[in-house]
């Protein structure tokens, strides 16, 4: 255990100042995002508004993601990874204040689309910045330590959020409306402060970034073909696991609350949990990468996961499904960071926005789609047929995504072999 703590630890100290730089604003800014996510839906209930306005809130947001995500990745290849960062986290903590603020419903819903604009600059900048000031050698740990750190920090912030509103409401005496309306201030002002280290990040911007790959359109189907290729190939295996995820990950509050008939809190409790454990796995994946290889890693914890998937989906006890939820939810997005460190690894430095934007935009397709097809499958079969169903269809595409990714991708790696050995 020393030994594993001390090889993390050595690696956090070869990390340069722009890598430290954005982990610190990672931290803060999903510690903002971390309140603001768990206390917004109350927010929403106490200005008088249904669980409708709650869905269309949730909808448009995503949908301004799925929009934004392409571009977005366009224009980090283009102006470079700081600036966009810096934009979306200026513009993205504006809008949160604005969502604290205003009341009325068109004014909600325009914020929930700024707020999904905004977060896609930062989405597909982050990951090629890390890429870009990091080795081969320090990408698989970096990438697992910036999605552990992430999942830590949404945590603390769903914790943070929570308390501060019961502090303000029964301590301070203020109304329901006026301690969740602070709380979401306070969130905003940990996204303002996150922006702080990222002015401080030095990035010089690569000719080649400015006069080739994502500078337009036509240069792409010309100059680099095989890094379209490669993107389109990503982008596969992401849809089929994002088709999977999309029946399953967006209602285990409702499979908790439906089939067990357990309270809010207690499945709140199962869920953090859930990404305590992801953070856990998150760590331990660059071992099994130096054992096993990282196409060979990525598909052994996501066929690890399967087991446990199908326990979850067909346990009537409760204990049995708190555990299958746990380690499916760990093995699954253990993988996560590896993928993203191959992708990194294949394209080429000025496309490395681009096939994150795809990766993500075709991942958000497969929730899109599949969410209305979860939902009615189970309100046919109910309860427990319906959600055992669904956790099934799901562990069929995970297994056919992890077969695709393993057919496709060992040739990668084989040659990446072959090359160090000569």
């Amino acid at each position: 255990m020393g030994r594993f703590f001390g090889e993390w630890l050595n690696q956090l100290k070869t990390y340069n100042q722009n890598v430290r730089l954005f982990l610190l604003a990672s931290v803060l800014s999903n510690i903002g995002m971390g309140i603001f996510m768990v206390i917004y839906n109350y927010y929403i209930r106490e200005l008088g508004f249904d669980d409708h306005m709650n869905g269309s809130v949730i909808a448009m947001q995503a949908m301004a993601s799925a929009i934004a995500l392409l571009p977005a990745g366009l224009m980090s290849d283009k102006f470079g990874r700081k600036r966009m960062i810096l934009m979306g986290a200026v513009l993205g903590a504006t809008s949160l204040l604005l969502r604290a603020l205003l009341t009325g419903e068109m004014t909600l819903i325009a914020t929930a689309f700024m707020t999904g604009l905004f977060m896609a600059f930062i989405q597909v900048s982050s990951i090629p910045l890390l890429a870009e000031n990091s080795t081969e050698k320090e990408r698989v740990h970096l990438f697992s330590f910036n999605f552990a750190i992430i999942m830590v920090a949404n945590v603390m912030g769903n914790a943070l959020g929570g308390t501060l509103t019961d502090v303000f409401h029964v301590f301070l005496q203020m109304s329901m409306l006026q301690s969740v309306r602070v709380t979401l201030i306070i969130a905003a002002v940990f996204f303002f402060v996150a922006i702080l280290p990222v002015l401080r990040i030095r990035e010089e911007l690569k000719k080649r970034q400015q006069q080739t790959g994502a500078s337009s359109l036509g240069k792409l189907f010309t100059t680099h073909r095989s890094s379209l290729k490669w993107i389109g190939l990503f982008a596969i295996a992401n849809l089929l696991i994002g088709f999977g995820s999309g029946l399953v990950i967006p209602y285990l509050n409702l499979y908790f609350s439906d089939r067990f008939e357990i309270s809010n809190s207690l499945v709140g409790i199962i869920l953090s949990l859930g990404q305590a454990m992801t953070a856990v796995a998150f760590m331990i994946g660059p071992s099994v990468v130096k054992r096993y290889g990282e196409v060979k890693a990525v598909v052994m914890l996501q066929l690890a996961s399967l087991p446990f998937l199908l326990l979850t989906a067909y346990t009537e006890t409760l204990w049995l499904a708190v555990i299958g939820f746990l380690f499916r939810q760990a093995l699954m997005n253990a993988g996560n960071p590896i993928q993203m460190a191959l992708m990194m690894r294949t394209v080429d430095d000025s496309m490395k926005g681009l096939a994150n934007s795809v990766g993500q935009m075709v991942f958000q397709l497969g929730w899109a789609v599949m969410g209305p097809v979860s939902t009615s499958i189970v309100m046919v079969y109910g309860a427990y047929y319906g959600y055992a169903y669904v956790f099934t269809i799901t562990a069929v595409l995970y297994l056919v995504g992890s077969s695709y990714f393993l057919l496709v991708f060992r040739k990668l790696e084989k040659k990446r072999i072959e090359r160090e050995v000569a």
